[in-house]
């Protein structure tokens, strides 16, 4: 019942983003993804990492068949556009392949399965497409916003970033010094966070095959709800990042043209119009907040899962600030932001008591404490950042403390075994 209604609410969440965008004459998420079973999808990697977190209900001999179907099919595309003359100007050349397996298994699982069988290979496929409509939708969203928010606070966080010393415009300036072969590395991470994601969750969910079961939490769960959130909070505080509002990438709409070289002066800041195109997704960092997330599913991994999950983090936190796409105070509300939806569906999970309630309260009530705090003390916040910087920076770590503290009183302490009594020798009957 429970996986019924969470596929009925999805499905009447994409419909309505989908009116949504007709609304504004965007293609919405549902018609995206149907456009992708003929046309170059817009990330094949997406698809076939959502295609291998779907295999993870399959026996090894279903994988490789299902590898090679997907592969035969992307192969027999790209030969037929050869042949047609027809050339991928936008998207990846492959992906189709992928999609076309994951559908085929949901026809497969209605027509061809019974019982547990048939639920089990539905949730797979269930759980590779919403990966996918995860991206779909969020794409949706952004432009979305882009649409009904005319006016962005920028200002106010370009102010309020004053007391962490204008750490985009820092890093922005140390990423050029690395030049193409460092951006080139950063943009990798930054645009494959989702296969990244895949892999942890893959580790994580190695055992269902055998199972024949899901464990209760994973990190699936925690990014399709920071992507299911996150958009709410662009709506309520859109901003659209010091590369747009403060760089050459934002045109005549930005306040100046001095991202990364020259950090903005303090002023009395104001919202600003701002295009109906560039995407107002700064507040919270999502990318920062599904990377937290990664590297918090990744501690129980082995050694290079771990250090992957740190690299991933770090590299995250360096291309969303070295970029232009995020200011400072943005990572801290996503750091916050994700430890807090994770606190949550862990609680979710093994019940809700004390300690859970009171550290989900409390991460919430230190977001929007960020939030009120950017919106209407920017400027006492730039004049006095010996004062606030240090207050943000321990804001965020005492959530952070608090969640590690808390899922450690959460785990199954190990029983000492006791020691074996010593046992009689047995004296042989003369």
């Amino acid at each position: 019942m429970l996986w019924n209604a969470a596929g009925v609410v999805t499905l009447g969440f994409l419909i309505a983003l989908e009116i949504a965008a007709r609304h504004y004459g965007l293609p919405g998420p549902i018609a995206s993804q149907v456009r992708e079973v003929i046309f170059p999808p817009k990330s094949g990697f997406l698809l076939y990492g959502s295609m291998a977190l779907m295999m993870v209900v399959l026996t090894w001999r279903q994988r490789f068949i299902a590898a090679g179907v997907a592969v035969g099919i992307d192969v027999v595309i790209l030969l037929v556009r050869w042949v047609a003359g027809i050339k991928v100007t936008e998207g990846h050349p492959f992906g189709d392949g992928a999609l076309w397996v994951m559908l085929g298994c949901a026809v497969i699982a209605v027509t061809r399965r019974t019982g547990q069988e048939r639920v089990l290979l539905l949730k797979g496929v269930g759980l590779g497409l919403l990966l996918v409509a995860g991206r779909k939708t969020g794409d949706t969203w952004l432009l979305i916003t882009s649409k009904t928010r005319p006016a962005v606070l920028d200002q106010y966080v370009a102010t309020a970033d004053h007391a962490l010393g204008n750490p985009s415009w820092v890093v922005g300036r140390m990423v050029a010094a690395t030049g193409s072969i460092g951006a080139h590395v950063l943009d990798i991470v930054y645009g494959q966070l989702a296969v990244a994601a895949v892999v942890v969750a893959m580790y994580q969910l190695r055992n269902v095959a055998a199972e024949r079961r899901f464990p209760r939490h994973h990190l699936v769960r925690t990014f399709l709800v920071i992507g299911l959130l996150g958009p709410g909070i662009y709506m309520i505080f859109p901003v659209v990042g010091p590369v747009f509002a403060y760089g050459a990438d934002g045109g005549h709409w930005a306040v100046a043209d001095v991202w990364p070289h020259t950090p903005p002066h303090l002023g009395t800041p104001h919202s600003m119009p701002f295009d109906g195109i560039t995407p107002r997704n700064c507040m919270p960092s999502l990318h920062t907040a599904w990377a937290t997330a990664i590297f918090i599913h990744s501690r129980k991994g082995p050694r290079f899962l771990r250090f992957a999950g740190a690299f991933w983090l770090i590299a995250t936190l360096g291309a969303t600030l070295g970029f232009g796409y995020h200011y400072g105070a943005d990572i801290v509300a996503g750091v916050v932001f994700a430890v807090t939806i994770e606190a949550g569906l862990r609680s979710l999970e093994r019940g809700w008591d004390r300690s859970g309630i009171q550290l989900v309260a409390y991460g919430a009530t230190v977001f929007t404490a960020l939030l009120v705090s950017y919106r209407y003390l920017p400027v006492e916040m730039a004049q006095h950042p010996w004062v606030f910087g240090p207050l943000l920076i321990l804001a965020m770590t005492s959530v952070v403390n608090g969640y590690v503290r808390t899922i450690k009183l959460w785990e199954p302490k190990a029983v000492p075994a006791l020691p074996s009594e010593p046992q009689p020798e047995l004296r042989a009957v003369q």
